[in-house]
């Protein structure tokens, strides 16, 4: 296969091919963990199985979180419970984003206030920086990363310490955090409190700027990295903006119907229902026109645009019936996103863009 530029990637709307696994086409993955490797306190199925078979195949792996709040061990532990085998060094947080970043910033040994736990601490520590959680030891530096600990006393020494002067730097600005019972305040709603108190904007690390992928990279070593996610607008807007090629899983956050409808700056380059996509090949998706009639196909499955409604060859308008999702296999599914993206770019190039009606869409299981 010919692998993407590094940067910038193609946004065109078909899916790249893989004739071999891609665990042996690319050699480091920069891996996602809520969501992918795990969610929350749930397993998340074929996980262990398909992270553990890519390292036998001689992959590298760095496990790329936006989770401030856990030390590299406290990650590792995570995944041993998980069945998933990793190592300290193989873990790169938004929080470690923050501390490297800041290190371009501030004077090494400088005094930071943390706004966060045991994850961002520890980051800090081991650029070199000095800690506290009290304005009044003239910090230079604010990083906040969520942490379950942070509460109105934390957040308002943060803002102290920025409104006299402190450069103010966040892990993330993720504004949710998903959980077992939904989706809970996340690190970017928190830091909003500040920014609405103080009026400064802040540094930002983590997903989706690019630069947690580049560091994570250096870090992991490796010339073709892929990155997998689950969410669309942090794991996959950053790793476009890398210029590395994505892998979007349904285990996460964004679920079918969002890929379907993604604009160019969100889509993955590859797409299966979980981390078994890491070790097989990926079909090629081929424009096809057949007694007129034009589709795009992968596999064996056809889907296409009619007026503003998307249609399989086999199984006709995919549309919602009674609230009920609509239920397509895996090729289906890569076969109706590309179509899907096709026909949206056509649309963006003229004066007025009509909108796609999606139904839910539920990818059944290979």
């Amino acid at each position: 296969m010919t692998l993407p530029e590094q940067t910038p990637l193609d946004t065109s709307a078909t899916l790249l091919v893989s004739e071999q696994p891609l665990c042996a086409a690319y050699d480091v993955a920069l891996l996602d963990l809520d969501g992918v490797c795990f969610a929350g306190e749930a397993r998340v199925p074929y996980a262990a199985d398909n992270v553990n078979a890519a390292r036998a195949a001689g992959m590298r792996l760095s496990f790329v979180t936006n989770n401030a709040s856990r030390a590299p061990q406290t990650v590792v532990d995570k995944l041993k419970a998980n069945d998933i085998v990793a190592e300290p060094a193989e873990v790169f947080s938004a929080a470690m984003d923050a501390a490297a970043m800041l290190t371009e910033h501030v004077e090494p040994g400088s005094m930071v206030l943390v706004v966060g736990g045991d994850g961002v601490r520890q980051a800090l520590l081991d650029e070199g920086f000095r800690v506290t959680s009290s304005a009044q030891d003239e910090p230079v530096a604010v990083v906040q990363g969520w942490d379950p600990a942070v509460d109105w006393a934390l957040l308002s020494e943060g803002l102290y310490a920025v409104n006299a002067g402190a450069l103010h730097v966040a892990t993330n600005l993720d504004a949710t955090l998903p959980t077992e019972r939904g989706f809970a305040l996340g690190n970017g709603s928190l830091v909003a409190a500040v920014v609405n108190a103080s009026g400064k904007e802040p540094l930002a690390g983590g997903k989706p700027f690019p630069g947690i992928y580049t560091r994570a990279l250096k870090r992991a070593g490796g010339t073709r990295p892929l990155a997998v996610g689950d969410r669309l607008d942090t794991d996959h807007v950053g790793a476009r903006a890398a210029g590395i090629p994505g892998l979007h899983v349904l285990t996460g956050v964004s679920d079918a119907r969002d890929v379907v409808a993604a604009p160019a700056a969100e889509r993955p380059c590859f797409l299966h229902t979980d981390l078994r996509g890491l070790t097989e090949p990926h079909p090629e998706p081929v424009r096809v026109v057949q007694d007129g009639q034009e589709w795009w196909q992968v596999g064996d499955r056809r889907a296409r645009v009619v007026g503003s409604r998307l249609e399989l060859q086999h199984g006709g308008a995919v549309t919602a019936q009674d609230g009920a999702p609509v239920r397509i296999d895996l090729d289906s599914y890569r076969a109706l996103a590309v179509a899907a993206w096709d026909w949206s770019d056509a649309q963006d190039a003229r004066a007025e863009a009509a909108a796609l009606d999606l139904p839910e869409i539920e990818v059944i299981e290979p």
